[in-house]
């Protein structure tokens, strides 16, 4: 079972994603905050899979929730859920620990989607993100990778640079296992490896430091 926290200041909104979730028998809503401090109270005491926040609430912002969520021991998975859409929003989350960023009004199936994804490790990106934007990333950092960044992707082996250059390419565990010809379990361990090397706590912030440096598989 996947458990889930919702976050966000409107209780229709929190209303409607429950019913939506739940309504997938894998998935339990487990605790719904509010405003950005109660959510990472929440995150923090339920222990959730996924929490699922907005950008605009009152006391935090879904933004730094993000950033305290992602800096707790073992956190859960971080999808964004906002009507804003600017790229401005999506890098922020995303380099701050988000795995997903889904526009409100996302279908149930999109929705549902996300969590299952994001919840066994992988991304996902509404469609009405641009589908480039993880390219974008590329270079973006004014002073580009730091030299303590360049010198953990040094202690990475060649197989686990094949894996998190496949990664880079928006590859899921289970293609990279095919073109790599391992086990998905293989490649999972190899990737929580490279996590523990790179000190990043997911999957798209190791994904953004690899095509920073130019790391393509």
């Amino acid at each position: 079972m996947i458990r889930v926290v919702l976050v966000d200041d409107d209780a229709i909104i929190l209303q409607g994603l429950r019913g939506i979730l739940e309504a997938a028998e894998d998935i339990q809503v487990v605790a719904e905050g509010r405003d950005g401090v109660a959510g990472v109270e929440l995150a923090r005491s339920m222990r959730p899979d996924v929490v699922l926040t907005d950008i605009r609430m009152p006391r935090m912002d879904g933004l730094a929730v993000t950033a305290e969520i992602s800096a707790l021991p073992d956190p859960p998975k971080v999808i964004v859920l906002t009507t804003f859409g600017e790229e401005d929003y999506v890098r922020t989350a995303l380099r701050n620990g988000a795995v997903g960023f889904l526009i409100k009004g996302a279908g149930p199936e999109e929705l549902i989607q996300a969590v299952r994804v994001v919840a066994e490790g992988n991304a996902m990106l509404s469609p009405q993100v641009t589908m480039g934007l993880l390219e974008d990333l590329r270079g973006t950092r004014p002073d580009g990778v730091t030299a303590k960044e360049r010198a953990r992707l040094e202690t990475l082996t060649a197989r686990e640079r094949e894996v998190l250059g496949a990664a880079a390419r928006g590859l899921p565990n289970l293609e990279i296992a095919q073109i790599l010809h391992m086990s998905e379990s293989t490649v999972k361990t190899h990737f929580s490896r490279v996590l523990t090397k790179l000190e990043v706590t997911n999957r798209v912030q190791a994904t953004i430091l690899a095509r920073d440096a130019g790391i393509v598989g």
